[in-house]
């Protein structure tokens, strides 16, 4: 199977959970040190080999494609006053990198902003970054852990991969946890490491918890998926779920899950990103 090279950011959520600092400023661009948390997300991505990026956005978050594109004006400018390493660090995009933009027009839920890149990803393999995850980017690296080591995972083996990650089980209530062959108690390591999984089971009770592995927001498709999505009907509320389109591609391919090395952050929610962005900061300068 070919190793994909796009990737599905959906960043047209409203972020009530960051209200009111998300009604002026999308969440996406809060920072984290010193760059904006999707920088982080897209990063990541780049490293592991993805070259087209896709943005699911929303016309009142245009900022974020903004910070994508390249300013020439302010880099005419920043030039000129001899500021050449800077301008240089606002154009970190690697040359064969593009990023694009779709619309989802209405919040329809995760599966249908996923459907919406569909018309740029075509029939190819791809990746979905939820940016509310941030992996640590200090600790790992971002060119064989995670992300990239599951697109070498499909790439060898042509299923889909969804990173887990071991949580404390007075915390199983809050994630999907994935449900293997055997109940299994994983405990984190230094690598990442794969299993074969049956399905998901969405924000369970301890008592019946198959497993303490939570769904991180680290996803690899086959092409296929989009076929189930488009099928897929509405639930409760006019949401299109991913999980039911994943239940169907298990159904059919097969799927892994791979347990995440390092550490991850929620830059969705106020309390976490906060602490983020300390941990972030503290990284960046030892002065802080």
């Amino acid at each position: 199977m070919n190793t994909p090279t796009h990737a599905i950011i959906p960043t047209a959520g409203f972020g009530t959970r960051m209200l009111p600092l998300s009604k002026a400023v999308p969440k996406e661009l809060l920072p984290l040190g010193d760059k904006p948390a999707i920088h982080y997300v897209v990063a990541e991505a780049v490293r592991a080999g993805i070259k087209n990026i896709v943005l699911v956005n929303h016309a009142q978050k245009s900022a974020i494609e903004n910070y994508f594109d390249i300013n020439a004006e302010l880099d005419s400018q920043l030039r000129q006053k001899g500021k050449d390493s800077l301008a240089d660090s606002l154009n970190f995009l690697p040359a064969d990198v593009r990023v694009v933009s779709v619309r989802q027009g209405r919040p329809l839920g995760l599966g249908h902003a996923v459907l919406q890149g569909r018309a740029v990803v075509g029939d190819n393999p791809f990746a979905v970054l939820l940016p509310d995850v941030v992996l640590d980017p200090f600790t790992t690296d971002f060119g064989v852990d995670n992300l990239a080591y599951m697109m070498t995972q499909f790439a060898q083996t042509g299923r889909s991969q969804i990173l887990v990650d071991p949580v404390a089980d007075s915390d199983v209530h809050k994630y999907g946890i994935a449900r293997l062959s055997d109940k299994l108690s994983i405990q984190k390591s230094g690598t990442n490491q794969s299993f074969d999984v049956l399905g998901f089971v969405e924000k369970p009770s301890l008592d019946v918890a198959p497993s303490n592995l939570a769904v991180v927001g680290r996803y690899v498709f086959s092409p296929e998926i989009f076929e189930y999505l488009a099928k897929t009907k509405p639930s409760v509320g006019g949401e299109i779920q991913l999980t039911d389109a994943i239940d169907a591609l298990i159904s059919q391919q097969g799927m892994d899950v791979v347990t995440m090395k390092g550490p991850s952050f929620d830059a969705g929610d106020m309390t976490t990103y906060i602490q983020a962005f300390v941990y972030f900061a503290s990284q960046v300068g030892q002065s802080f």
